[in-house]
């Protein structure tokens, strides 16, 4: 019976985090394929520069990360207002852009390999420490816990979560 317990709980503390890394990781691949594939549309289909070509198709994909992340998979958090989210948002993906950035830069500018393997390694590169980045960055700046109170005491401190998501604390900063 003790373990059963214990079982239940873990699961009750992990099921949320658990939700949000699949919803993560969802949005997260489709801002993939619109980042991969709009910079190698624009470098090799357009003829962009190879730069120029990653932080367009990184604008679209972090605009659709945002929608998606604020609206689905963080929706049960803490709204602290869009502007201040959005400018959050595009600044942390700004730093998150550097490591692909240093990669691309790399590869093209240094190793003067232009070709379509190697600019698509640099990307990916670039992609996985810039994801750990955004992962961790996104829950501790832009998409907060929201607060476990009272229905009254949320609505005396300005703060108003999702009307359809009972607030729910983050299971890694919670006991």
């Amino acid at each position: 019976m003790r373990d059963v317990q214990l079982l239940q709980r873990a699961y009750e503390r992990f099921a949320a985090l658990i939700h949000e890394l699949i919803k993560f990781g969802l949005v997260g691949a489709i801002a993939f394929v619109i980042d991969f594939g709009g910079a190698n549309l624009l470098r090799f289909g357009v003829g962009m520069g190879p730069l120029f070509s990653k932080v367009v198709a990184t604008i679209v994909a972090a605009t659709f990360a945002y929608m998606g992340n604020r609206f689905w998979t963080y929706r049960h958090r803490q709204q602290s207002g869009l502007a201040r989210e959005y400018i959050l948002f595009f600044l942390l993906n700004g730093i998150g852009l550097l490591p692909s950035l240093l990669a691309i830069g790399f590869v093209t500018y240094t190793l003067g390999l232009h070709d379509t393997l190697s600019y698509n390694v640099a990307q990916a590169v670039g992609l996985v420490l810039g994801t750990l980045f955004r992962l961790w960055s996104y829950k501790k700046w832009v998409f907060l816990a929201a607060p476990e109170l009272a229905e009254d005491a949320v609505e005396g401190a300005g703060a108003r979560p999702h009307p359809d998501v009972k607030a729910q604390a983050d299971p890694l900063t919670t006991p």
